[in-house]
C-alpha cells in the first residue's frame, strides 16, 4: 500500500536537482550581505515557495529591512517600498481616484502595493484605520475601490517589518492580519563571532555594493517553483499530526485565542516548501515540528493567567508541541 511506502521509494517521484540549484542561488545572493540569521533567510525561502506573506520583528539596526531588501532584489520582479507612519492612510498605499480635467471622468492612480514584492517597513507604526486597508489584499490579492476589484500581479509577497510591541510610538497588529502572515520570523543579536564577520563585511565594502545582488528567479521560475513544491508527498498521517498539534491551541488553559484552520493549511504549504528545500519530496514529522512556532505562534493569544506568569506564546507553542504524539513514534 502506498501509506505503507518507505521515503527511499518516494524521492525518485519528484526531480529537486533544477529547484535545489534555483533556491541555493537565492541563498547566495543573500548570503552576500547577511551574516548569520539562517533560520530567518531559510524561513523567507519557504514562504517564497509557500506563497505566504511574513512578518519580521526584531529591534532596530538587527537587518530587518536589509534582509527583506536582498530577497527582493535576488527576485527578477516588480518591488515597491512603503515607510508606515502614524498619519499614513489607507489611500496612501491603496491608490486613489484621481479626476481627469481632459476627460471630464475620474482615474484610478494605483498605490505602492501594486506590485509582486512589497516591503512595508514598520508596519505596528500605523493605526488601526491602515492597518485593516491590508484585509482584503493580503488574503485576496486584490484591492476594492469605488466598487471595482483591482487583483494584483502573480506572484504577490508582503514582507512586513516590525519593532516589538514594547517599543514607544508602535500598535498592536490586529489578530485577523496577524493570521494572514504565514511566518512571523524573529530576528536576534548576532553573535560576537557574526558581528566581528558583519564589521569585516562593512569595512570591505565599497561604493553601492547592493547592486552586486542580481535578480536569479523570474515570475514563471517561481510559478515552477510552487509547481514542484506541491509535488511533495504528506502522508495522511502527516495530516494528523497537523491537525492533532493545531486543534490542541484550541484546548489548553494556556491559551485565550488558538489557531485558526489557516494555521493548518499554512503548516502544510510551508512543510512541502521546506521539505522540497531539504532535497526531500515527502515532509516529515521534524518539518512540522521546525516551522510549528513560526506558523502558530503570532496566531495565537495567552490566557491572562499565562501571560502573569510571564509566559511567551512561543513557550505555550513549544509545550503543545511537545505534547502531541509523533506519527510512527
Amino acid at each position: 500500500m502506498e501509506e505503507n511506502s518507505s521515503p527511499q521509494e518516494f524521492e525518485k517521484r519528484v526531480d529537486l536537482s533544477e529547484f535545489q540549484a534555483q533556491m541555493q542561488e537565492v541563498n547566495n545572493q543573500i548570503a552576500k550581505f547577511i551574516v548569520g540569521q539562517r533560520k530567518a533567510v531559510e524561513l523567507l525561502q519557504v514562504a517564497l515557495i509557500a506563497d505566504g506573506h511574513v512578518l519580521i520583528e526584531g529591534v532596530p539596526g538587527i537587518a530587518k529591512t536589509q534582509l527583506a531588501k536582498l530577497l527582493a532584489r535576488s527576485l527578477d520582479l516588480d518591488f515597491s517600498r512603503v515607510q508606515f507612519t502614524p498619519d499614513l492612510m489607507p489611500s496612501d498605499i491603496l491608490g486613489t481616484s484621481v479626476y481627469n480635467p481632459k476627460n471630464g471622468d475620474f482615474e484610478f492612480k494605483a498605490g505602492p502595493v501594486f506590485s509582486n514584492v512589497i516591503l512595508v517597513d514598520e508596519i505596528n507604526r500605523a493605526p488601526a484605520k491602515t492597518q485593516a486597508a491590508l484585509f482584503e489584499l493580503m488574503e485576496e490579492r486584490q484591492v476594492t475601490i469605488d466598487g471595482k476589484s483591482y487583483p494584483m500581479a502573480e506572484p504577490y509577497l508582503i514582507l512586513a517589518t516590525q519593532n516589538p510591541v514594547e517599543q514607544e510610538g508602535t500598535y498592536r497588529l490586529p489578530e485577523a492580519q496577524l493570521d494572514r502572515f504565514i511566518f512571523k520570523i524573529s530576528m536576534d543579536y548576532p553573535s560576537a563571532n557574526e558581528e566581528f564577520d558583519i564589521l569585516k563585511l562593512h569595512r570591505d565594502l565599497s561604493g553601492d555594493a547592493l547592486t552586486e545582488v542580481k535578480p536569479v528567479l523570474s515570475a514563471a521560475q517561481i510559478s515552477d517553483l510552487r509547481s514542484t513544491a506541491r509535488k511533495v508527498h504528506v502522508e495522511d498521517s502527516l495530516l494528523q499530526y497537523i491537525s492533532n498539534i493545531v486543534a490542541a491551541t484550541r484546548n489548553t488553559g494556556s491559551l485565550y485565542l488558538g489557531a485558526s484552520p489557516r494555521a493548518s493549511i499554512a503548516l502544510l504549504n510551508a512543510g512541502r516548501a521546506l521539505a522540497a528545500l531539504h532535497d526531500k519530496d515527502f515532509v516529515s514529522p521534524d518539518d512540522i515540528r521546525f516551522l510549528a512556532p513560526s506558523v502558530l505562534a503570532h496566531r495565537v493569544i495567552l490566557s491572562p493567567e499565562r501571560e502573569m506568569e510571564g509566559l511567551s506564546s512561543l513557550e505555550v507553542i513549544d509545550q503543545i508541541v511537545r505534547s502531541v504524539e509523533v506519527p510512527g513514534s
